[in-house]
């Protein structure tokens, strides 16, 4: 049971709370609050950092390689495509904005897509479709996005690159104490350990009921769980999707820099202090990755260590240090899903893989709806 002084200081009703203390969360308290520096706004998490993914992620500062532009166009017009691409864009913008490039240690070394030697018919294919689509982003970028480049890396069993010069990549650990930091200055309250078992909405208010049976109230609730948004809003096509991360020991002298892709983006990895940072392989098993539980699978590490050993380190002594999971929010499409729900509840969830890119944004969005 909570303390007189506990329920009066900490857990008084609020003009605003936010559900989840992700990327997503914390920026929607702080534009609520920038917007409204009278009200009260908090935060509710219920891990000890933030559960999904905002912490789990590799870091990279992308919105898109050709190949998974490739793939997005079978399943959704182009103009869509195009304008999702887009709102990624103006996404990592809006970060940069926010915290400062320093602030999260950005630096835009590019993206590279691989292309695998049985994969000369996919690579072929974009390089087709490669002069269409940088005429159609020129307006947006004044130069070309992207182009084919050798490879100079040492990579084995690769049959083409291609570079994107406008993606870079970010320290997540740095942004995520930089979006905390400037929620602190604005006075907005965290409570981590604090998990929401259920939601009751009422006239002009809503109660949240925590897991220890205790209830909160608050004038207008945000759901900013991403992966974890379905158990609040069940009507709605919401999914979890895990990601698996493995991360070598050091090793000296690794020959590359910048963020790189593979398969339609299901693969990717970076040097990051001077460590291969891997992580992907979900489609090997999309069903058993559709869930909120955060385990690693050996199934996907073996992979992840195969591609390791045979296109990115082939003659390269390296060990894994450890490996880890965060969960995603997909759904039936790579839009957003940012709305109010009901009088007073608002949802700002499913960021499909590109919460670096989108969730600034989103937050922005969200608390306009407000």
């Amino acid at each position: 049971m909570f303390s007189y002084w506990e329920k009066n200081t900490f857990l008084s009703q609020t003009d605003f709370t936010i559900l989840g203390s992700g990327i997503v969360g914390l920026t929607t308290a702080i534009f609520l609050k920038q917007k409204h520096p009278k009200s009260s706004v908090q935060i509710l998490e219920r891990g000890m950092l933030p559960t999904g993914a905002s912490t789990k992620n590799a870091g990279f500062a992308c919105f898109g390689s050709l190949g998974e532009l490739m793939d997005d166009f079978t399943q959704t017009k182009e103009n869509q495509v195009y304008q999702l691409l887009l709102e990624r864009v103006k996404g990592l913008e809006e970060l940069k904005h926010l915290v400062g490039e320093q602030a999260i240690d950005f630096q835009q070394l590019g993206g590279y897509e691989l292309f695998k030697t049985n994969q000369e018919e996919e690579f072929e294919a974009c390089l087709e479709k490669m002069n269409e689509v940088n005429e159609h982003l020129y307006p947006s970028f004044s130069s070309v996005v992207y182009h084919q480049v050798p490879n100079t890396f040492g990579f084995q069993n690769v049959c083409g690159i291609i570079k994107n010069q406008f993606e870079g990549q970010i320290d997540t650990g740095l942004m995520m104490q930089s979006l905390l930091r400037l929620a602190k200055e604005l006075e907005i309250r965290i409570l981590n350990g604090c998990e929401i078992t259920k939601i009751e909405e009422k006239p002009q208010k809503v109660l949240l009921r925590t897991k220890n049976d205790e209830t909160i109230q608050t004038s207008k609730l945000f759901i900013c769980t991403n992966g974890f948004a379905k158990q609040f809003l069940p009507n709605h096509n919401l999914k979890p999707a895990r990601a698996q991360v493995l991360i070598t020991k050091p090793i000296e002298k690794l020959p590359f820099e910048g963020t790189f892709h593979y398969d339609k983006g299901y693969y990717y990895f970076r040097n990051i202090h001077n460590r291969i940072l891997l992580g992907g392989g979900r489609n090997l098993a999309f069903k058993e990755e559709t869930t909120t539980e955060m385990i690693n699978t050996d199934l996907i590490l073996n992979h992840l260590q195969l591609l390791l050993k045979e296109v990115i380190l082939p003659n390269t002594p390296h060990e894994i240090d450890y490996s880890w999971s965060g969960i995603m929010g997909v759904g039936e499409n790579k839009s957003p899903f940012i709305e109010q729900v009901s009088e007073n509840i608002y949802c700002g969830v499913k960021l499909g893989g590109m919460g670096i890119a989108l969730g600034t944004l989103v937050g922005k969005k969200l608390s306009n709806l407000a």
